[in-house]
């Protein structure tokens, strides 16, 4: 049986339709055509606001994406979601997103998820929706095992929705906690990050601080101005400078955005997925078994002469690659990331160069915290020790120096991935004790032959014996006979303190078999909820 053409079940869907002329849209074309309206409106409704952000020398919320991510892997989720608020004529502003850009992409073809504030509409003010689209990418993350990156750029609370704006940030603050050594968690701040806004970054691993466009401080300077008099201004106040330098809170310090940008996708490629994977490795054409004659030579000659500890890390670890972690805060300890034959390690060392490497507040909680993210994200800790001791003094007596020295002791001693340790020059009194000794748990523990490993320096102790029974000779000799006697490794070495006494050329050689060799490394701790650090 013959069927007419566009008559029978088997037609073809534009069939009977004119031959000639435009021809009318069918109803799915129409709606994917509105769709495409949609979405097109959504991803490009900044118009003025996002014009003034540009010549404050801001990228929009999905360039800043674009530009951190590897290229087309960015998938956003919730596009089209938008306040639910009447009050204050909120109905009449929405636009979908709702200031926030939320999904997931990849970074060196590793997955991440993603959140970056859109401060062209209202600010980037946090409303219930935001928070709602903020939180649904730090689940997924959670449960999916990847890190969470979130770019900050926000007025705070959305004053129009009063308490829910706040309920939204402490649903973001809970979550921050759930995934904290659980995924890696980093914070940009490429603009305002004011108030409540401050703690999330604060929970969060790692803060990027873009100069001259992110801030951060709880009140405000027109609040302070009227609270305390003081007058003070963004940058002076919460500026990248001061937190990079003397609060702390900053962890890097960018000229601009695609600086930070690049400073997150080298952090990303020494730190694992997720806290139930070991630290990546990569392949090095540095060979495991190199020596370096100029280390023989790094030591002065004289105790009290300083050296760059940077240069001793460099010589160690593969290609002389060295991530420094908060550069410029508490200088005298040094923090950061690099590789041994491929493998991933956390670096910290004592900085000669500054306060003769010893601990004070800042180092102490700068080690500590350091020291944690490793232990909590499986990267073996490498620990170079050029230590006199804990700084002395009334401020850091009064600031709490015994609790905050404490942390950093409680750190190591917690840790339990694998502890490498090198003393090349000063270990003296309780800091050798504090900088990753055998006794808090260390795998491998070898010393220089440079090394004095002591209860204080050698001047100190003669000075505190000459108020004992006077005994034979002038200070000068008792303080080069105590030298000799106990300023060296060799008693620690005979008590089996020190696992060995190395050459300097052979330290790169001795830490990758030692990583080797720790690498099956399994601790049993107590059963307990949690520890309690001395906070």
């Amino acid at each position: 049986m013959m069927v007419k053409a566009g008559t029978g079940s088997d037609a073809h869907p534009g069939a009977g339709r004119t031959l000639h002329g435009p021809l009318e849209p069918t109803a799915n074309e129409h709606l994917i055509n509105q769709l495409r309206k949609r979405r097109h409106d959504a991803v490009h409704h900044g118009g003025e606001p996002e014009r003034q952000q540009r010549r404050k020398g801001k990228l929009s919320a999905r360039e800043r994406i674009r530009r951190l991510l590897d290229p087309d892997t960015f998938f956003e989720l919730d596009t089209f979601v938008v306040n639910r608020s009447d009050q204050f004529d909120m109905a009449e502003r929405r636009v979908p997103g709702d200031g926030v850009v939320t999904g997931f992409g990849e970074i060196a073809g590793r997955r991440v998820f993603i959140f970056s504030h859109d401060a062209s509409f209202m600010g980037g003010s946090l409303g219930e929706a935001f928070a709602e689209k903020v939180v649904k990418v730090m689940e997924l993350a959670e449960r999916s095992g990847c890190p969470l990156i979130g770019i900050n750029d926000s007025a705070g609370a959305r004053i129009q929705e009063g308490v829910v704006a706040l309920a939204g940030y402490a649903d973001i603050f809970y979550r921050n906690v759930r995934c904290s050594g659980v995924v890696p968690q980093l914070s940009l701040i490429a603009g305002p990050c004011t108030g409540g806004a401050v703690y999330s970054p604060a929970i969060t691993d790692f803060t990027f601080m873009v100069r001259k466009v992110g801030y951060m401080f709880i009140t405000g300077p027109e609040v302070v101005r009227v609270t305390t008099g003081e007058e003070v201004d963004f940058e002076q106040l919460g500026g990248a400078d001061i937190h990079s330098q003397r609060s702390g809170v900053a962890h890097f310090e960018a000229r601009n955005e695609d600086e930070a940008f690049q400073q997150v996708r080298q952090l990303l490629s020494f730190l694992p997925q997720n806290s139930t994977e070991p630290a990546p490795r990569v392949p090095t054409d540095d060979p495991a078994d190199r020596a370096d004659p100029e280390l023989q030579e790094v030591i002065p000659l004289s105790h009290r002469e300083p050296y760059e500890m940077r240069d001793v890390i460099r010589r160690i670890v593969d290609d002389g690659n060295f991530l420094e972690v908060q550069p410029l805060y508490a200088p005298n300890l040094l923090v950061g990331f690099a590789r041994l034959d491929g493998q991933s390690v956390g670096v910290v060392a004592n900085q000669p160069k500054h306060l003769a490497g010893a601990l004070d507040i800042g180092a102490s909680v700068k080690g500590a915290r350091f020291v944690r993210f490793c232990d909590a994200f499986n990267i073996p800790l490498v620990t170079l020790v050029d230590v006199p001791g804990f700084l002395p003094g009334t401020e850091q007596e009064y600031g709490g120096i015994i609790r905050h020295g404490a942390k950093l002791l409680y750190a190591f001693a917690e840790a339990t991935v694998p502890k490498l340790t090198v003393i090349t020059r000063k270990a003296y009194g309780g800091a050798y004790d504090v900088m990753c000794s055998k006794h808090l748990g260390a795998d491998y523990n070898a010393a220089w032959p440079t090394a004095e490993i002591a209860v204080m320096g050698a001047e100190g102790a003669v000075r505190f014996l000459s108020h004992q029974p006077p005994g034979v000779g002038s200070e000068a000799d008792l303080t080069a006979a105590y030298r000799a006697q106990f300023a060296n490794p060799y008693l620690a070495a005979e008590r089996g303190y020190i696992d060995d006494i190395i050459e300097p050329r052979q330290t790169r050689q001795a830490l990758v078999r030692a990583l080797q060799m720790a690498a099956g490394k399994t601790v049993q701790r107590p059963r307990r909820h949690h520890g309690n650090i001395p906070l």
